[in-house]
Parts: C-alpha cells; sequence; structure tokens
C-alpha cells in the first residue's frame, strides 16, 4: 500500500477587478472524509488500503489537494505593463478515513492517535502551500515588464515565476513526506501502533 500524502492541483484565472491591498485573504480548509470499516485497528488500516484515495499506481492513508484561483488585473503603464491587483482565492481539501460504525473503547482511543498524527501531518502540507501562494503573491504584485504595453511579455514572465515557486513547494512536500513515512518515521510509526494495537 502506498502512501503518498501529497496531490497538488493548480489552476489560475485571470480577470479585471478593483485593486486589493497584499495579503487580504484567507485560505477555505475544508476535510473530505472517506468511509472506512472494521472493528480493529488491522481491520481499519485493511479497510484503509481498499477504500483510500488513488495515489500513483496504489492507494493513500489521506491526501492533500489544493485549488488555486487568481484575480489579477493588468495594467498598461507608460510603454510597460504592471500587475497591480493579484488577489488568491485558496481552497485546500484534506481527505481523511473516517469510520463507518462506533468503534470498541480500546480501538477507539487507538484510532484517535492515529488519526491525529494523520491529521498533524496533512496540515503541515496545507501550511507549505498557503506559504506557497503567499510567496507567488509577494513575487506578482507591482510586478513591471518594460517594453509591454499590451501585457504580452508579463504574462510569460509570470508564468516562469510561479513555475519555480510551485517546483520549490512540491520539493518540499516530497522531503517531508520521505522523513515522515521513511523507517522509523512517523507515519510508518502512527501505522505500527494502529495495526499491533487492539
Amino acid at each position: 500500500m502506498t502512501t503518498n500524502f501529497l496531490s497538488c492541483v493548480l489552476a489560475a484565472v485571470f480577470a479585471s477587478v478593483p485593486a486589493m491591498a497584499l495579503g487580504e485573504w484567507q485560505a477555505v480548509e475544508e476535510v473530505r472524509p472517506y468511509s472506512i470499516s472494521g472493528k480493529t485497528g488491522a481491520e481499519l488500516y485493511e479497510s484503509i488500503g481498499a477504500r483510500g484515495p488513488e495515489a500513483g499506481a496504489g492507494r493513500a492513508i489521506a491526501h492533500t489537494t489544493f485549488k488555486l484561483t487568481w484575480t489579477r488585473k493588468y495594467e498598461p503603464q507608460d510603454n510597460a505593463c504592471v500587475i497591480v491587483t493579484n488577489r488568491p482565492k485558496l481552497i485546500i481539501t484534506y481527505t481523511l478515513p473516517k469510520p463507518a460504525a462506533e468503534l470498541p473503547a480500546a480501538v477507539k482511543s487507538s484510532w484517535q492517535a492515529f488519526i491525529s498524527g494523520v491529521q498533524a501531518h496533512e496540515r503541515v502540507h496545507g501550511e507549505t502551500i498557503k506559504e506557497m501562494v503567499k510567496e507567488i503573491e509577494a513575487t506578482s504584485i507591482g510586478l513591471t515588464v518594460a517594453d509591454d504595453p499590451d501585457c504580452k511579455k508579463i504574462r510569460i514572465e509570470l508564468t516562469r515565476r510561479l513555475g519555480e515557486i510551485s517546483a520549490r513547494q512540491r520539493q518540499r512536500g516530497r522531503d517531508f513526506d520521505k522523513i515522515e513515512m521513511g523507517d522509523g518515521g512517523n507515519i510508518q510509526q502512527l501505522i505500527l501502533k494502529l495495526v499491533n494495537g487492539p
């Protein structure tokens, strides 16, 4: 079973609206549960393996996705083009397992420790996504490209910068997962405690 937790989707929408100050936005964070069954830790983990979100060739325990759209205004100034508005709308979705039925008391305690650890792991991915969006915003607002009265060159330059920032965020996620899911890592320990518990 795979434990690849990160799956990110990036979309960009360009529109014109009145300018807003840097940082006047909040990410929307939502949890999307998927149903699992079982009366023991081992049965619950087996159900996760069968029903978890698809990740590559297998399934994951949980994952974090996001939808990012932008409201941008490009403004010609003299012979240059400037981004005067660059406001993000960010929705982060955490997909997590949830037992369909009430668990026996001992298993419930074991499950709570497991799911709390998984949630904490996913929230780290959520934070790196928010940090990426803030970096994009800071890099983009006020971006000016000379000799671009039709505001075409600036879009190419912005795409280049966003690609670099996005690549860094994805690498951070991979590096974090490698530590968390490696031998003796936090996720591996959570799985072992759940499966070997009641």
